[in-house]
This record gives C-alpha cells, sequence and structure tokens, in this order.
C-alpha cells in the first residue's frame, strides 16, 4: 500500500497575522499533515495549537524532547490548566519549519494523536501532543502565544490516502 500526499489547502500570509487556521477539513484522508513554516514578530516562547475551537487546555497533554547547545532536556505537560499543554512550537524570529503528523484524525472512536517536529538552528525539538477528545478533528488553528506570525509565513495541509 502506498501513501498519497494531497494538498488541501495553503496559505502564505500577506501581512503580520495573529494566527493561522484551516477549517473544514474533509474526513476522507487517513491522516493529515500541516507544514508551517514560520517566524514570528518577537519571540514570544510558544507556537500553541487549537483543535475544533477547543481552548480547554486540560482536553490536551504534551510531551516534548529539546536539544540545544546546553543539552538535551524533556518534559511533560499534563492535567494542569495552562498553554503548554497545547504547544507544537518555539516561536521564533528567525525563520524555523515545523511539521505536525495528525494521526487518525477522523476516527471518531479514539483520542487523537499529533506528532510535531521542530527545527531551525537550536533548539530541534520533538512533541507529542494528545487530544483528549473523540470528535474527528475538522478544524486546525496555529498561533504564537502573544505575537504574531510574520509576512511570508507559509502554512499546508496535506491529506495522506492510502492506495
Amino acid at each position: 500500500m502506498t501513501a498519497t500526499y494531497e494538498a488541501i489547502a495553503s496559505t502564505t500570509l500577506g501581512s503580520d497575522t495573529a494566527s493561522i487556521t484551516f477549517s473544514g477539513i474533509s474526513g476522507s484522508y487517513t491522516d493529515v499533515i500541516l507544514l508551517l513554516n514560520h517566524k514570528e514578530s518577537s519571540a514570544s516562547g510558544l507556537v500553541l495549537i487549537e483543535l475544533n475551537s477547543d481552548t480547554t487546555n486540560d482536553n490536551y497533554s504534551n510531551t516534548r524532547m529539546t536539544a540545544d547547545l546546553g543539552g538535551i532536556s524533556s518534559d511533560r505537560s499534563n492535567g494542569a490548566n495552562n498553554s503548554n499543554q497545547r504547544f507544537i512550537s518555539w516561536a521564533r524570529t528567525e525563520w524555523a519549519t515545523t511539521i505536525m503528523n495528525f494521526n487518525n484524525y477522523s476516527a471518531t472512536t479514539t483520542f487523537k494523536t499529533i506528532v510535531g517536529r521542530n527545527s531551525n538552528n537550536t533548539p530541534v525539538s520533538a512533541h507529542v501532543l494528545l487530544w483528549r477528545n473523540t470528535n474527528a478533528i475538522t478544524s486546525i488553528k496555529v498561533a504564537p502565544a502573544s505575537v504574531n506570525f510574520v509576512t511570508c509565513t507559509m502554512a499546508t495541509l496535506y491529506g495522506i490516502k492510502a492506495e
């Protein structure tokens, strides 16, 4: 069985913008991938994710591993009401690439797992995010915690179809 990537939607920002949202996502794929080439207006620290307009931080948990010049570290956010649970990438004032894999996003019997990888110079990080909801993901929003994505930030959503 081969997997076929299909671009579902894409945007390139023409001005500084607080967030990027893909909505009305079809359930006709096995998985979706969000590719984000981003830079923020200042280093707010975090790029957060919001699924189906769910801002209840307790519905998310996050495990992350980070490597930079200071070494390797890991941490976990679970059950506390803070935005670190929706943390999917670092907010950067230099260009960075973040890839988010939404596995079985259209299933309605399981919680959703999102695997994110982020890199530029340093740090490099990997995240495993759990969304405690059995609804199919139909909307994905990404936003820096307190600043804007800058002009020319690009986001593309791909659907994966198994053949």
